[in-house]
């Protein structure tokens, strides 16, 4: 009865160290590795924002990071995704803190009406057909009481004129389309 008693009791030792060491590498194992560059920080946040699956062609965020601190600017289209980003920054590793100017996009049929017709003059055309199956496309239509921006980014100069002519043949826009897209690879000049 007291061999039962001691072995028990060293199994109920050696179980609470292994136990209390396999804790200690757990613990380890989860806590995030903190970038240790802006450079790094800036992937990390990148990469949440693509991640975010509410983060649509409708939307337009960029940012700047320095020293941790992270300045979030750009259009939303509703506002939950201005919360939810903002929240999505803070908890990445490395984080200092954020100052968040992002503008929510006023919510108007007009403008949905206005941003489906310039989605779909620009990625039913054969130039964009490649843009228009990933997931996000790389161009983003900000539609700001019936006025229209193109952002985001397109491979040649040729596209971004495409881009500008197809958005201002949709419709419905009150005066001409702003063209910010930027291009990949631009023409070399002579």
């Amino acid at each position: 009865m007291r061999t039962t008693r001691m072995l028990l009791g060293r199994f109920l030792v050696t179980a609470l160290i292994m136990g209390a060491g396999v804790v200690g590498a757990t613990d380890r194992d989860k806590s995030p590795v903190a970038p240790k560059s802006d450079a790094d920080l800036a992937k990390a946040i990148q990469h949440e924002i693509r991640m975010y699956s509410h983060y649509t062609i409708w939307d337009d965020l960029n940012f700047r990071v320095n020293d941790g601190h992270v300045d979030l600017m750009g259009e939303v289209s509703q506002p939950y995704k201005k919360q939810d980003i903002e929240r999505l920054i803070q908890r990445v590793p490395g984080v200092a803190s954020v100052t968040d100017e992002v503008r929510v996009l006023p919510l108007s049929r007009m403008d949905d009406q206005l941003r489906l017709q310039v989605a779909r003059a620009i990625f039913r055309d054969p130039v964009f057909q490649r843009y228009s199956m990933q997931a996000l496309p790389p161009i983003h239509i900000i539609v700001d009481n019936g006025h229209v921006t193109l952002t985001g980014v397109v491979n040649t100069d040729m596209e971004k004129e495409i881009a500008g002519m197809r958005a201002s043949g949709a419709g419905l826009s009150f005066g001409a389309v702003t063209n910010n897209l930027e291009v990949e690879h631009p023409a070399k000049k002579s």
